[in-house]
């Protein structure tokens, strides 16, 4: 069991869930009111959304050995978009989707620079993070734009039973599980990542596959920043969606999918993002200062990686007992 690579992240997510009980015994009570669900699991689940959207589509993207360091500052431009052109009078479902087909666009920008450019991801999507930020403050004039649009608000704090930003974060988790798991998709995105030279020789399109993982990630990083803005009802250019990116990249490597591409999972990017954002929770309810937050971040992020190692799992394997067996090679060679 210990060997399976869901183990130590499920235990690591049991061991902060049992710290907060102990903290505070009622954590784990969920209560229902005028029809809906709270409590502090529920928050978790809700605060995390937003981290668990991102993480699907740089799980993709990981798969097919590329990395997307632009996610956050997506995530920025589509708060900024749809706040903005509420201000100006415009209505809520046409900012949704201006803002989503600018997300979009960005997302066809970077798999233009990788797929088809040939620049390492790391650098092509460091461009976008940059500049991308720089957009949405152009966009939003370097003010907070705040917006008073009820079914905009729905998106990041409306319910249906549950938080309806819950609701869509697992709703894309099963269609990109459905889709890749059940059909030949999946197994493509992985021969990509594994010899994209390879698989081109074979007859598969690794190009086309590589620009459709980076379209939907920038898709997928562009309902996360509309969850982000539309809960705040604000659009902040400087503070939305920051850090997000590392998030995502550490629930995708916690979950055990390898970043040099060719195999994911997406269920341990769920468990994955979970892990992240009881973390943040658990750090809060303890009482330790939010500036350590990332340190404490990187600790149990470390300790994770390093209990999943090989060569961590080949150190507390149970070595095998050698002694009888030499032994009765001793007696069968003596005359």
């Amino acid at each position: 069991m210990m060997r399976h690579q869901l183990f130590w992240p499920v235990a690591a997510l049991v061991g902060l869930l049992v710290l907060n009980v102990a903290v505070n015994p009622s954590f784990l009570e969920v209560r229902i009111q005028d029809g809906a669900l709270y409590g502090s699991v529920v928050d978790i689940l809700r605060n995390g959304a937003p981290t668990l959207l991102i993480a699907v589509g740089m799980t993709l993207v990981i798969a097919t050995r590329g990395i997307d360091l632009s996610v956050g500052a997506v995530a920025a431009v589509a708060g900024a978009i749809a706040c903005t052109w509420l201000v100006s009078g415009g209505g809520a479902v046409t900012a949704i989707l201006l803002a989503l087909a600018v997300c979009v666009l960005l997302g066809l920008w970077n798999g233009f620079l990788v797929s088809v450019v040939g620049i390492q991801p790391i650098i092509a999507t460091l461009v976008l993070m940059t500049a991308g930020r720089g957009g949405a403050m152009l966009v939003t004039e370097g003010q907070i734009i705040t917006v008073d649009d009820p079914v905009y608000h729905r998106i990041g704090a409306g319910f249906v039973v549950l938080p309806i930003a819950i609701l869509i974060s697992l709703g894309v988790l099963l269609a990109v599980a459905a889709l890749t798991r059940g059909t030949a998709l999946g197994m493509l995105v992985e021969s990509v990542g594994t010899n994209p030279r390879a698989s081109r020789l074979a007859g598969v399109r690794s190009r086309t596959i590589v620009w459709t993982v980076y379209v939907f990630a920038g898709l997928c990083a562009g309902v996360a920043g509309l969850m982000i803005s539309s809960n705040v009802n604000a659009a902040d250019a400087n503070n939305a969606g920051l850090w997000i990116e590392m998030d995502a990249i550490l629930a995708v490597v916690i979950g055990g999918t390898s970043l040099a591409g060719g195999r994911y999972s997406l269920t341990g990017t769920l468990v994955g993002a979970l892990v992240i954002q009881t973390l943040t929770t658990t750090v809060y309810s303890i009482g330790v200062p939010p500036d350590a937050i990332l340190v404490f971040k990187a600790v149990v992020v470390i300790a994770v990686c390093l209990l999943q190692s090989p060569r961590t799992s080949e150190l507390l394997r149970p070595r095998r007992r050698t002694e009888p067996a030499d032994t009765r090679a001793q007696e069968v060679a003596a005359p």
